[in-house]
């Protein structure tokens, strides 16, 4: 069910969109918090894997069907 507020339907995202956002978030909190080390996610790049996190959910809730 959609809610609409202005000019915007925001709708919840998918299971698939919530889970991939989940878990890029997940692995930004464990390379900064815990000190692990992943090779493609490096102390300078957590912020940028964080906010591709939240931009996938943003894109999930905004846009229907995704």
């Amino acid at each position: 069910m959609a809610f609409r507020r202005g000019g915007f339907a925001l709708t919840p995202p998918s299971i698939v969109v919530f889970m991939i956002s989940l878990v890029l978030a997940a692995i930004a909190l464990l390379v900064h918090y815990a000190g692990m080390r992943i090779p493609i996610v490096s102390a300078a790049h957590m912020f940028d894997l964080l906010a591709i996190g939240y931009i996938v959910l943003m894109v999930g809730v905004l846009f229907r069907g995704v």
